[in-house]
Order: structure tokens, then sequence, then C-alpha cells
């Protein structure tokens, strides 16, 4: 009875330690059909900046939620279901999604993926590997590839702002800068690693009509956005939305979720 006890004060200790969430929640549940899918860009053991994540708040995340009852399913399987090709998913689906190719996944979270078995979406943008610092290399990319946990999918070719493109070009010039930034991003991942590329992450979160109709005729099937809200029946398949997490506000983000409400920043 006492060891029952002290485990139990032990964990909620950790829990608010950690910092990641005021207390345990339990007995949550998704809506029917809903997913959660969580969007990361980099890792470290330190808070490097606001975009990177720390290896134990990642670690401390995906325990947490294996602990407490919830399904890591491949987003391909989720977009399979949308497209009437799959079942639905379990109740309390969780997707991991990671964008841009930083080396740091390669480095801190494979570890994890592993250990966990956890499907991997990897959202590229090609004109990075192998030539930026901070980006992996097409040889890491493979090496992640064979692990069978990691699909790797498109994030244009290299990463644009595309409201700030439609401002500096013309109709005309804006149409062939989307198709560049789509068709070579597909090209560019099929034939380095024998894939078959046809989901987009819109870069910085950024979308509109023009846009999906154009990644739809480039060959996009669906796309994601970052609008952090869950994943439901009612979202336009070309606006999936995920939610960002960082590591400053994962408590507050986590604890939203959790609950189901909408995580407000």
């Amino acid at each position: 009875m006492r060891k029952g006890i002290f485990f139990k004060v032990l964990l909620v200790g950790l829990i608010l330690a950690s910092g990641l969430l005021a207390a345990p929640i339990r007995g949550v549940e998704t809506p029917a059909h809903q997913v959660l899918i969580f969007d990361y860009h980099r890792f470290n053991t330190y808070r490097a900046d606001s975009m990177t994540v720390r290896v134990s708040v990642f670690r401390f995340q995906l325990r947490y939620m294996a602990v407490h009852g919830y399904h890591f399913i491949p987003l391909a399987r989720y977009v399979a279901y949308r497209m009437g090709k799959a079942p639905p998913p379990p109740t309390r689906s969780v997707v991991i999604t990671m964008d841009d190719g930083n080396e740091s996944v390669y480095k801190w979270a494979l570890p994890l993926v592993e250990k966990y078995r956890i499907p991997v979406t990897l959202f590229i943008y090609p004109s990075a590997i192998s030539n930026a610092s901070y980006a992996m290399t097409w040889q890491q990319l493979r090496t992640l590839k064979a692990t069978g946990l990691f699909d790797i999918q498109s994030h244009t070719y290299w990463h644009p702002n595309f409201k700030r493109e439609q401002r500096r070009l013309t109709a005309s010039q804006f149409n062939k800068f989307v198709d560049v930034q789509f068709r070579r991003s597909r090209e560019t991942l099929d034939k380095k690693l024998g894939i078959r590329v046809n989901m987009l992450a819109w870069p910085f979160g950024i979308y509109n009509k023009q846009l999906e109709k154009k990644a739809y005729e480039d060959g996009y099937t669906a796309a994601f956005a970052l609008d952090g809200r869950h994943a439901g029946d009612a979202d336009n398949i070309m606006q999936i939305s995920r939610y960002l997490v960082t590591d400053k506000d994962s408590g507050r983000l986590f604890e939203d979720i959790l609950k189901g409400t909408p995580a407000q920043r």
C-alpha cells in the first residue's frame, strides 16, 4: 500500500517538475475520427531557440502519450481514411510529423523514435539537403527511410513565403514559381530516395485556394497546415490542421489538446 502511494506521489512530482503539465489528465477522449497531429522542427539537449524542443521534453511527451493510451499511427494511414481507402483511425490516435529536415532529427529524435517504434512523417525541402549546414544529408535521409519508421514527403523545394512571393511577382510569374516549388520538390525526392511523394506541408502554414488547387494539379492528394486544432472529418483535405510543438509552451499546449480544446496561441 505504501509503495503504491509512494509511486503515485513520485509520478505526480516528476510531471510537475518537468513543467510540461499542470496535472495529469486522465480519461479524456478525442471525438470520434479526430486525430491529433503534432509538428516538430528541431531538437537539442537545451532550448537553443523558440523552435527547438529539448530531447527530455520530447521523451516525456512520447512516454506520456504511450502510457495514457494514445495510438501512434502513420500520417498516410489517416490520409487513406480521409480518401475512403481505410477504416477510421482508433480513438485517441496521434500522428507525429517533423518539418524541414534539420540534422537534429537524425541526431536526437531518431533514437527515441526507434525506442518507441513510432511512425513519423518528415516534410523535407530538398534544396537544403546536403547543402545547408543545419540540414541532414541525403545519406542520413536514406538511413531514416531504411528504419521503416520514417515516411518522407514534400515541404516545397526551398520553403518560400508564398505571401511575400505573390506580392513581388506578376500573376504569371507567381504561377510558374509555385509550379517549380511543388514539382521540383516531388521530382527530387522521388529521384534521390526512390519514394512516392503525394503529401505536402505548407511552408509557414501559409495556404489559400489558389495554392491548394495548384498543389492538387501537381499531384498532391493531401496538404497540412499549422492551425492548432484537432484534424477532423470536416477539414478540407488540402488544409488538414496540425499542432506546432515548441518547447516553451508545451505544457499549455499538451493540457489544451488532451482536453480536446484548441491551443490558444
